[in-house]
């Protein structure tokens, strides 16, 4: 067993209030692309930037379009959750972990199994009326075309933070309560450059912080154990 996949299952065994962080990186190896890899969606040719057309002003101001880029791209309706995603619900169902804090959009944590799920920028799987309120699923999306239109009329929107949008803030107190009572935390599949949601792990007061990720981390966490890797493989090797 390779040094750093021994020293994290040391780590692992010896915790019993293991909190996760994850990001894009979490579910590329469910077939997903993230933004900023040499495959993601910023390298890839649109009209708009990608940014621009997640963002709110745009969705407000070119709704048919937002949605022509949004069900081609930000959804996945049958991806499957990886080795990652299983092994948190596998050590939640064993105690040892007590939340997942994700950046991600896609349900596969749930789908995996786990239940302690703070979704930070929302879930493709929820929607809205932006008139009456009602909720709809992430088939109503997918078989619509143009603007989603709930029965009374109105707009449906995605139940998902756009850029320009403020994170829900009790999800952040919720999280931040996690992160500072963990006494082990894992960040993964994340290069740490979007904020709010990357100044989270500045809470953490413990002495196990473990970073897995492929490729560099955005900032300098002093952490206790670092792993350049996919974490789906990672994980799958604890």
């Amino acid at each position: 067993m390779d040094e750093a996949i021994r020293k994290l299952k040391e780590l692992v065994d010896g915790s019993d209030n293991i909190v996760f962080f994850g990001g894009a990186g979490v579910s590329t190896e469910s077939g997903i692309p993230d933004f900023r890899s040499v495959d993601g969606l910023y390298h890839q040719k649109f009209r708009y930037p990608p940014e621009t057309m997640l963002s709110h002003s745009f969705y407000v101001a070119h709704k048919a379009e937002f949605y022509d880029f949004y069900r081609a791209k930000m959804l996945a309706p049958d991806a499957q959750p990886n080795a990652a995603h299983r092994k948190l619900a596998q050590w939640e169902a064993q105690g040892k972990l007590k939340a997942v804090i994700t950046q991600n959009i896609d349900g596969l944590h749930q789908k995996a199994g786990s239940h302690e799920v703070l979704e930070l920028h929302g879930s493709v799987l929820r929607n809205y009326c932006e008139r009456c309120g009602r909720f709809y699923g992430l088939e109503t999306i997918l078989h619509s075309t143009g603007v989603p239109k709930c029965d009374c009329g109105g707009d449906i929107k995605p139940d998902v933070v756009l850029y320009e949008e403020g994170l829900d803030e009790t999800v952040m107190d919720k999280a931040l309560d996690y992160i500072r009572n963990a006494d082990m935390l894992i960040i993964g599949g994340t290069s740490l450059v979007v904020y709010p949601a990357a100044g989270l792990v500045r809470y953490y007061r413990g002495h196990k912080l473990v970073v897995i990720n492929k490729g560099t981390v955005g900032s300098d966490l002093g952490a206790d154990l670092v792993i350049d890797g996919p974490i789906g493989q990672v994980f799958s090797q604890v």
